[in-house]
């Protein structure tokens, strides 16, 4: 991989809450590295005011995230890595994208499917957030530049799988 900024995807079906905050804590943690995105197999058209107040509590930028299709992004930018933050869009065929990224599923539970008080709504996507921080946090400690992409495939996968746990 190269010393440029890499290009990195996040995908869910809705592009309203996962791989909208996804999007946010790696710009924000991985300013200057890398370059993050977000997109929906099925895109809902709006962000889950839930995810955007999780970010402004959190102190995180909050503006300038849209819900939008992957086919956005079928001209480019070239990605070098692409999550799937859910297991819908996990199991859907993805577009061919160029350059052969590594890719990595990293399946959050649906903050936006929680019903119930603003406290719970609130709960469940801090939450969400803190177990994507942790797996970005994790992803910034890896030496990316220096593993092959079968290696660099196989740690992105362990921390989808272990990060999490106690």
């Amino acid at each position: 991989m190269s010393d440029n900024p890499l290009n990195v995807l996040f995908l869910c079906t809705g592009n309203s809450a996962r791989s909208i905050l996804a999007e946010a804590i790696l710009t924000h943690e991985g300013q200057g590295r890398f370059r993050a995105y977000s997109a929906g197999s099925n895109p809902t058209g709006d962000v889950n005011p839930w995810a955007i107040r999780t970010l402004k509590t959190l102190g995180y930028p909050d503006e300038g995230y849209h819900s939008k299709s992957w086919s956005e992004f079928a001209d480019g930018p070239q990605f070098d890595l692409i999550f799937t933050v859910c297991d819908g869009a996990a199991a859907e065929s993805c577009p061919v994208w160029p350059g052969r990224p590594t890719s990595a599923h990293w399946g959050i539970p649906d903050p936006a499917a929680v019903k119930g008080s603003d406290a719970q709504k609130a709960a469940a996507f801090l939450d969400a957030f803190r177990m994507l921080k942790r797996r970005i946090d994790l992803m910034l400690a890896l030496p990316i530049g220096s593993l092959e992409q079968v290696a660099l495939r196989e740690k992105l996968q362990a921390i989808g799988r272990e990060a999490d746990r106690p």
